[in-house]
């Protein structure tokens, strides 16, 4: 079992920005990938970005040059770094983590841009 423990959401204007975290735990060995997702209101849940061990990033095209994912292996913690937001970004942000069996998500952080 892996526990994702996520922080940093909350209310921000246009053009601010957050940082959400998310910390594993647990039996959080050979974690292969780590990412965020979103789900907006009367939406489906959504891939941000993600992070691979190796370092490789991937970004829905929607956030591209205004997101950051990072990780810190040692930490098992990744990180979103979200600039330039948009009342689009608004929504819940879900942790997730994958191994070579199984996946886990976290309990989500709210995300809320005002205009």
């Amino acid at each position: 079992q892996v526990q994702l423990v996520e922080s940093g959401g909350g209310l921000v204007q246009a053009g601010g920005s957050l940082r959400l975290s998310c910390a594993a735990s647990g039996s959080s060995f050979s974690i292969v990938v780590m990412g965020w997702y979103r789900q907006a209101p009367g939406k489906q849940r959504e891939l941000v970005a993600r992070i691979y061990s190796d370092g490789n990033t991937n970004y829905a095209d929607a956030v591209k040059g205004r997101f950051t994912i990072s990780r810190d292996n040692a930490k098992n913690t990744v990180y979103l770094q979200m600039s330039s937001l948009k009342p689009e970004d608004t929504g819940v942000y879900y942790c997730n983590v994958l191994r070579a069996s199984d996946g886990y998500w976290g309990q989500g952080t709210q995300v809320t841009v005002s205009s």
